[in-house]
């Protein structure tokens, strides 16, 4: 946990420096005013500073990071720089496909085109602010491909810490515990925001160009979902911020902006029982792991869409799966997974099993046996051939054969919101009558229409670099 622990720390003590704290000092007028202050806020804040705005963003809590802190960072994008020496073949083209195709073709294509073909050009201006990414790619949960790049900080801090830091000396003006209720309008036009900061004083910011909307979906709001699916009540739990209940939804909504695709809602089939937590976990690539039910059998093609993993999981006893590796996996060679925590920490906290052999590991987590080592030989043997002749995954990277092996029990969880305000490709919001609000932008899972019905693990971290720069820039010179 250090890692993770020393990172959280680190963005905790950026977040304090040049932060204004009391109602008297708190400036009310800027350029752009930019609501959120997760990555694509805060990537919208830096962006509109580059283009020489003066930027007030406002966060609701008490820290900087929304869902991108909490996230596993894994950042989509077809990078043959560092995707050909993997021997990995992608294309920009293959990526779209993948994206509308596991999007039920309900994402608005000329979106997906933008996310698509500016994912690597995201990739590149945020190592311009300093930010490291690791050599190699991976395969992450329901990505469907080999091309998401996780940084060298662990989770989603590295984006937080380097967003921050760029802002700060862009001279953005971070105000925390500052949350925005209402959106201000003359006539047609946006013109600032109202908020009310941690002493119950309430503000008027006032934007001279325009607003930004980067506040996140609604996981977090067990009402708010369950108005689209009843099934979502307070039993799931979610990957997501607390602060994640659509505020800026329900701020657009309110002065006429459309909303698209509010049905749409994914879960994730890897959170911790009892909290839905996304980390505790021995995480491992969708390509180097298994996924078993309290028989110790396999139920689904681990490499398969999210929507899908997590419909099959539901049919489970107890909606409850084991993930099953082995000691190749890629938290086991990196001595840590993608939040800091390793092997052995997660044995001892009780999240995670190990053991020498798979039967020892299948009394453990309480499968028989016979089953698991059945389960096991089956898809060692699917990998040598090279075809899965039970559910027909694609990605193999490995036999499940080298000890120790290791357990860790998931269920599933609320991870990302599709639905939200409807944006055209300058990510300007648009209206119920389908015309473009003056004023006002939106970037980031506040935002519909991108990713269809199934979001594509690793491309919500490309979504709100790309669409909150193009917010933020836009929002800079008044667009």
């Amino acid at each position: 946990m250090k890692r993770i622990l020393v990172s959280l720390l680190a963005v905790l003590l950026i977040a304090s420096m040049g932060v204004v704290g009391q109602a008297a000092d708190v400036p009310l007028t800027a350029d752009v005013i930019v609501v959120g202050g997760g990555g694509a806020g805060l990537a919208a804040a830096v962006e509109a500073a580059q283009h020489g705005a003066s930027v007030i963003l406002l966060e609701k809590l008490a820290m900087l990071g929304g869902n991108t802190i909490r996230s596993g960072g894994a950042y989509n994008a077809v990078d043959p720089e560092r995707q050909g020496p993997q021997g990995i073949e992608d294309s920009i083209e293959w990526h779209y496909y993948q994206t509308l195709k596991g999007g039920d073709y309900k994402g608005d294509p000329a979106l997906v085109a933008i996310l698509v073909e500016r994912a690597l050009e995201g990739i590149h201006w945020l190592e311009s602010l300093g930010i490291e990414f690791r050599p190699n790619v991976f395969t992450v949960v329901g990505s469907l491909w080999p091309r998401a790049h996780l940084m060298k900080e662990v989770a989603g801090t590295g984006y937080i810490m380097g967003l921050e830091k760029a802002g700060l000396e862009r001279g953005v003006t971070i105000l925390k515990n500052t949350r925005a209720t209402n959106l201000i309008t003359k006539g047609r036009r946006v013109i600032g925001v109202e908020a009310v900061d941690k002493d119950g004083n309430v503000l008027e910011f006032r934007a001279n160009k325009g607003v930004v909307l980067a506040s996140g979906g609604f996981s977090a709001n067990v009402g708010l979902r369950m108005e689209y699916n009843p099934k979502l009540d307070e039993k799931i739990g979610t990957t997501n911020s607390p602060g994640a209940t659509g505020d800026g939804i329900i701020m657009a909504r309110d002065i006429g902006a459309a909303l698209v695709g509010m049905e749409y809602i994914q879960l994730l089939p890897l959170g911790t029982p009892g909290d839905g937590a996304l980390h505790n976990w021995v995480e491992a690539g969708a390509d180097e792991m298994i996924f078993v039910n309290k028989y110790g059998k396999r139920f689904v093609r681990e490499d398969a869409r999210r929507d899908d993993l997590t419909n099959a999981l539901f049919e489970q006893p107890d909606s409850l799966m084991y993930v099953i590796v082995d000691s190749k996996c890629h938290t086991l060679t990196q001595g840590y997974n993608n939040w800091g925590q390793t092997a052995d920490e997660l044995v001892e906290q009780g999240y995670a099993f190990q053991a020498d052999t798979l039967e020892e590991l299948a009394a453990q987590i309480g499968v028989p046996a016979d089953a698991l080592v059945e389960t096991v030989n089956n898809y060692n043997s699917y990998y040598d051939a090279g075809v899965d002749k039970e559910f027909g995954k694609e990605l193999m990277k490995a036999r499940i054969d080298t000890p120790p092996f290791y357990a860790s029990p998931r269920v599933p969880t609320v991870h990302h919101t599709m639905g939200g305000i409807k944006i055209n490709t300058e990510a300007q919001v648009i209206g119920i009558d389908g015309e473009v609000i003056p004023g006002l932008y939106a970037a980031g899972e506040v935002t519909g229409g991108i990713h269809g019905t199934n979001r594509l693990g690793g491309n919500a971290i490309a979504d709100i670099i790309i669409f909150g720069r193009i917010a933020g820039a836009n929002a800079a010179q008044g667009k």
